[in-house]
């Protein structure tokens, strides 16, 4: 079975968007919108983590555990928890808190996160880039599996028998890698045994396989069982009722963030020519109809070696709220059912 959800990092790109509506009443219908994920049959929501102008995601566990109370049965999780840049004791402590919130549905999805902001807000060298990730995943990793920790490292003041409270209901709570293109980062994730959350956002899906057999090669060497070696797969995507309608809602905000984003990083202005080549069948855009997307997921997942979870990021594009909520009702109360049923 393959668990389909939403991830979203309250995202809020244009200036138009923001003076129509309040940051307020943007995280109101955020939260409308993970209740109606839960009530729509989703497996799991999760929130990512930004510090940067266009995002109302910098402290994630907070929204988590409000749509935890006014959830049932959702899993709720980071994507992603910015590891290098948060204590990982007050990062346990955060969603073990949130796993006795909601009852058992906190996890984690760790990763370097695809902006730089938190290292200058939070008095980090990006020169330890790799090294801070590193040591801050084995002290994580350390503190879920003991409730008393002996560790020392090169970034924070070691503990010696230190006990970390309090502990989560589950007893292990999941604790994803959330990765993007860099093979060292695969491989890193197969060693440690840990679930794999791979974000495609471009190109061509299949071409991320080579990597995701490193992975499991990787847990392989290191005795992990194949069946703990998972693959999650975070896409931008969104339905609507026809493939026609999903591209009329969803294209112009995704190419005007796209747009913005691509000033920062050197890329060409978003083109439609550009969005219909992710819109073929090995493209990594899922928008579209309901049929038509659950084709392309089992398409993707058969071209990856077999998925665990799908989640879509829809928020990217500023489509209104009501579209989106229709979208999620789709995504739940279709799609999922047919994804499973193939």
């Amino acid at each position: 079975m393959i668990e389909i959800g939403i991830d979203s990092f309250a995202a809020r790109f244009t200036d138009n968007a923001a003076a129509a509506l309040s940051d307020k009443d943007a995280m109101f219908q955020l939260l409308e919108r993970m209740e109606h994920a839960d009530k729509s049959g989703l497996d799991v929501f999760g929130i990512g983590e930004h510090h940067r102008k266009g995002f109302l995601d910098a402290a994630p566990t907070h929204i988590l555990a409000a749509a935890a109370s006014r959830t049932k049965r959702i899993k709720l999780a980071s994507a992603v928890t910015v590891l290098s840049a948060i204590d990982p004791v007050r990062a346990f402590q955060n969603f073990a808190t949130l796993d006795l919130i909601s009852g058992g549905r906190a996890e984690m999805v760790v990763g370097r996160g695809s902006f730089t902001d938190a290292f200058p807000l939070f008095g980090y060298n990006l020169d330890d880039y790799d090294d801070l990730f590193a040591e801050k995943l084995e002290l994580l990793l350390e503190i879920r599996d003991n409730e008393y920790v002996t560790w020392s490292g090169k970034f924070r003041p070691a503990l010696k028998n230190q006990p970390v409270y309090p502990r989560p209901i589950q007893e292990q709570l999941p604790i994803w890698l959330g990765v993007g293109g860099t093979p060292q980062s695969f491989v890193r994730a197969g060693a440690l045994g840990l679930p794999l959350m791979v974000a495609i956002i471009g190109g061509e899906t299949h071409r991320f396989r080579p990597l995701i057999d490193l992975y499991r090669e990787a847990g392989r060497r290191a005795g992990h069982a194949p069946e703990k070696l998972t693959v999650g797969l975070h896409s931008l995507g969104y339905l609507a009722e026809t493939t026609e309608q999903a591209i009329e809602d969803f294209y112009p905000g995704y190419a005007a963030s796209m747009t913005k984003v691509g000033k920062e990083r050197g890329w060409p202005p978003m083109t439609k020519e550009r969005f219909m080549s992710q819109m073929g069948p090995t493209g990594a855009l899922l928008v579209g109809g309901v049929e038509e997307i659950a084709e392309k997921v089992l398409r993707h997942a058969n071209a990856l070696g077999g998925i665990s979870r799908l989640t879509f990021q829809m928020d990217s594009a500023e489509v209104s709220h009501e579209k989106l909520m229709n979208a999620i009702e789709l995504i739940g109360k279709k799609l999922k059912s047919l994804v499973n049923a193939k």
